[in-house]
């Protein structure tokens, strides 16, 4: 049986093999949102500069929350402008904790695309291995004829994460800050019955992700196991999508709660849980 991370991740030297090859490669340098912020940096040879703001999620919503799911048609206009077809090899990764390509990848799936791999490591592990960069990224091909078919990854809306927070196990992939909130601030803390699990967690010393066995362990011990519901959230589906990743690494599938905390908060009645304690 192959190891699971190998439908997941794919490493530095993999990734070069596959540069220097003829497969049909997509590779996607995705920042938060270049509108505000633009690219200037050093990228991996052919990536194609992307913004999770506005080319991979729809626009922020108060029940939406700050990055809801995209619209299918006009993502499919995005994916066809990069060059991604049914038979590329798309590859995803960003400058920073890796929530950012997390998200793209999950995104990718969910919209139906299989081939979607998360560069292990990030640029980072691209860096320290002395691999050659670009100035600039790529133009966009715009020959891709990619179809999308929305809903290929599970998620769950506001009154589920609730539920599965009651009888299952329903992760908060942000940090134990963001988890335990102020008190003096009224949309600070977590989903009541909700288990700290930052998705940073997943990463071992290197940068990369933890080994598969490791990945079992650590997920097992949050209690995740067949017998009970699971879900993800985070801020606003980010690092969650970055935890997911490390799940379905370690041959664990689950929904992501999209809208997470910042869908959570927009509607005033829905309770809030703050400390150590899962409340």
């Amino acid at each position: 049986m192959s190891d699971p991370q190998s439908s997941v991740l794919i490493s530095v030297d993999e990734l070069a093999a596959e540069i220097s090859g003829k497969a049909r490669l997509v590779i996607l340098d995705v920042s938060d949102d270049l509108e505000t912020a633009p690219l200037e940096r050093q990228v991996i040879p052919g990536a194609i500069a992307v913004s999770l703001a506005s080319d991979i999620s729809g626009p922020a919503t108060k029940l939406g929350g700050r990055r809801p799911l995209p619209d299918a048609a006009v993502l499919q206009d995005n994916l066809r402008r990069w060059g991604i077809g049914a038979d590329s090899l798309v590859v995803v990764y960003d400058n920073a904790s890796g929530a950012q390509a997390g998200r793209a990848w999950w995104t990718l799936r969910w919209a139906g695309h299989p081939n979607v791999r998360l560069l292990d490591g990030g640029l980072a592990a691209w860096k320290a291995a002395r691999q050659a960069l670009a100035e600039q990224p790529a133009h966009p091909p715009g020959n891709g004829g990619f179809t999308v078919s929305p809903g290929s990854m599970p998620t769950i809306e506001a009154d589920e994460a609730a539920d599965i927070a009651r009888k299952g196990a329903l992760l908060d992939a942000r940090g134990k800050t963001a988890y335990e909130g102020e008190p003096d601030k009224p949309a600070t803390g977590h989903i009541p019955g909700a288990v700290c699990a930052p998705s940073a967690n997943a990463i071992g010393p290197n940068g990369t992700f933890k080994s598969t066995e490791e990945l079992r362990a650590l997920f097992t011990g949050l209690g995740i196991d067949d017998s009970r519901p699971v879900g993800v959230y985070c801020g606003s589906g980010n690092a969650a999508a970055h935890e997911l990743a490390a799940m379905y690494a370690a041959g664990i599938e689950a929904p992501l709660y999209v809208g997470s905390w910042s869908a959570w908060t927009g509607d005033p009645t829905r309770p809030v849980a703050k400390g150590p304690k899962r409340g």
